[in-house]
């Protein structure tokens, strides 16, 4: 089969997911502006497809000099297995916004299938659980006599399951995902409601390519779109310049939501440092002083002999 119905095959099943389910509520995952090199935590059939393994560590501050912004911090690691097209992975989140904080661990795994002298799919599980925590005590409110604020909300096991797919070569990729399954209700005893939250289900796809422009220079283009009941669509863009693939600065843009420029250099053939700073479209611009996205990345060689993958992703 041609990877181009593998493609079409990915569109089609991105438009069933978007419009089987309508019912809703807003965006709750966190946000990430370099999403193109920590593609793990949204989707477990990356897991293993660069071929070697990688730890990344991502720190978020977004709305900086707003009070109760979120902030977000995670943790991946991902490695293929020797001898085997599988692939495996762990990541660790924790976001926080407001009073609200969730953190989560979750275990990948991937099996890689040749689709065509130059595409390999990965179709991947994700299993985990998260925490959840409402600090509603530490709230200022209008009225202290509030009932429903007299007590913070603790759920502390929260199991969850993800899907994802991920096509990839050595310079292009297209991922569909759902890395959360799981509706899972957040309840209070005391309050006379079915539950106080909810975590929904978000869907992803993403895709990305390559472009070798002369031996010294490149270019690589990325794009994502997610999607969650009842909160509009939301699209990146984003376009890197490289130079030897050492250096990359470029640009990115979320519509109707925010631009920024990123920033990444290899100080090692082992290493990668980035940084990204995102400017907010929109009411909440006169508010606050922009996002802050800082992410290191390393690559280990744990099978001697293995080359790297070269993928648009890395």
């Amino acid at each position: 089969m041609r990877a181009s119905k593998y493609i079409l095959i990915f569109t089609g099943l991105l438009l069933m997911l978007l419009f089987n389910n309508r019912k809703a509520m807003a965006q709750q995952d966190p946000l990430y502006t370099q999403y193109m090199d920590n593609l793990l935590v949204i989707n477990p059939g990356y897991a293993g497809s660069k071929n070697i393994g990688n730890a990344m560590v991502v720190a978020r501050s977004q709305w900086v000099s707003f009070d109760g912004a979120p902030a977000t911090r995670s943790f991946a690691f991902n490695s293929p297995v020797e001898g085997k097209n599988i692939g495996v992975g762990i990541s660790l989140l924790s976001d926080r916004i407001g009073p609200i904080k969730q953190t989560g661990f979750y275990v990948d795994y991937s099996y890689f299938l040749q689709v065509s002298e130059d595409f390999k799919l990965g179709m991947g599980l994700k299993g985990g659980v998260s925490f959840y925590r409402a600090n509603l005590t530490d709230l200022i409110t209008i009225d202290p006599g509030d009932p429903i604020l007299d007590n913070d909300i603790y759920e502390n096991f929260l199991p969850n399951v993800g899907v994802g797919f991920y096509l990839f070569s050595d310079n292009t990729y297209l991922g569909l995902s759902a890395p959360r399954l799981i509706e899972n209700k957040i309840t209070r005893e005391d309050v006379s409601t079915d539950y106080v939250n909810k975590q929904e289900m978000h869907l992803y796809f993403v895709g990305g390519h390559q472009f070798e422009l002369s031996p010294d220079f490149q270019l690589k283009t990325s794009g994502m779109m997610k999607w969650v009941k009842s909160a509009p669509l939301s699209f990146d863009l984003t376009a890197l310049f490289g130079f030897r693939e050492k250096f990359w600065i470029g640009a990115m843009y979320r519509f109707d939501a925010a631009y920024g420029a990123i920033a990444q250099f290899k100080p090692l053939p082992e290493l990668t440092i980035g940084y990204s700073y995102d400017i907010t479209i929109g009411d909440l611009s006169g508010f606050q002083n922009g996002s802050h996205e800082v992410m290191l990345s390393y690559n280990f060689n744990l099978f001697p002999g293995r080359s790297s993958s070269s993928t648009a992703s890395k």
